[in-house]
């Protein structure tokens, strides 16, 4: 599973946990007044959109340089990327803090917390198994957009970043500058640019029109690529280890913080030192 929509598994599941906390604590204050119900069911949604900002405000510091030549990409939170141990003390505090004149709310509060926070690890440890037990880097045979064929076997060994992409998909299009660039800072990873269902003229003519240049540039006619990814939309990026094994799946558009984070975090490769 890449994810809901243009939404990230992370994504999904923080909003999860947040619904979660919100009706346990609502449910534990289902005996009170309306009123006082009602102000405490609000304070625990603005705390936990509170953390959700610091989430997200910490991980754009953490990747500033990326964010900051895409500025736009700062509010395409459908990546995923927030550091949630960053917004979670925030939240919980600025809830605490809200009901400190409330002794009866404080408990309801703590608990709702605690379940959101409960729903969001087990999500990550489902999200880690459904990986594990994912297809590995499958074993087809494409070509070149010169005709010669290529097995995806050949690719073991190494870090691979498989993106499937067509020229008629526009976050495709908006991406592939940052996977181009992503190739020329990470030389040990190998990156799949695989084609759906395009001729090679096609292919060629738009990646040309672009200035791009791809060292793996393949073609998948048949769309094999999607089926054995079980992908179900484009874009859709995939990242396997040196033994091939699945470590993280994207579907929709990427931004370079997003790429960058993952390639240091899940595939552990340093980008290649700049020449002065």
């Amino acid at each position: 599973m890449t994810g809901l929509g243009p939404f990230s598994v992370q994504t999904v599941a923080v909003a999860a946990a947040m619904a979660v906390a919100w009706l346990v604590a609502r449910y534990l204050l289902r005996n009170t007044d309306t009123d006082p119900r009602r102000a405490a069911a609000s304070t625990l949604i603005d705390a936990l959109f509170v953390g959700l900002l610091v989430a997200r405000f910490a991980y754009v510091l953490r990747w500033w340089p990326d964010y900051v030549a895409a500025p736009m990409s700062i509010i395409a939170i459908g990546d995923g990327g927030f550091l949630v141990w960053a917004g979670l003390p925030v939240a919980l505090g600025w809830a605490l803090w809200r009901v400190r004149r409330h002794p009866a709310r404080r408990r309801p509060m703590l608990y709702g917390f605690a379940a959101g926070v409960a729903i969001w690890g087990a999500a990550q440890a489902g999200l880690s198994a459904m990986q594990r037990a994912a297809p590995p880097l499958p074993s087809l045979t494409l070509s070149t957009v010169t005709g010669q064929p290529v097995s995806l076997d050949a690719y073991r060994g190494s870090p691979v970043v498989m993106n499937l992409w067509a020229s008629w998909c526009p976050p495709c299009r908006r991406e592939m500058p940052v996977l181009a660039k992503a190739q020329g800072d990470y030389p040990d990873v190998r990156f799949l640019m695989i084609n759906q269902g395009e001729t090679a003229h096609t292919v060629e003519a738009f990646v040309q029109s672009q200035g791009l240049e791809f060292d793996d540039l393949l073609l998948d006619p048949a769309s094999q690529a999607m089926q054995a990814a079980g992908a179900r939309g484009l874009p859709t990026t995939l990242f396997f280890d040196t033994n091939g094994r699945l470590v993280d799946a994207h579907l929709g558009e990427l931004t370079a913080a997003r790429l960058r984070d993952t390639l240091q975090g899940r595939l552990h490769q340093p980008p290649a030192p700049r020449m002065p």
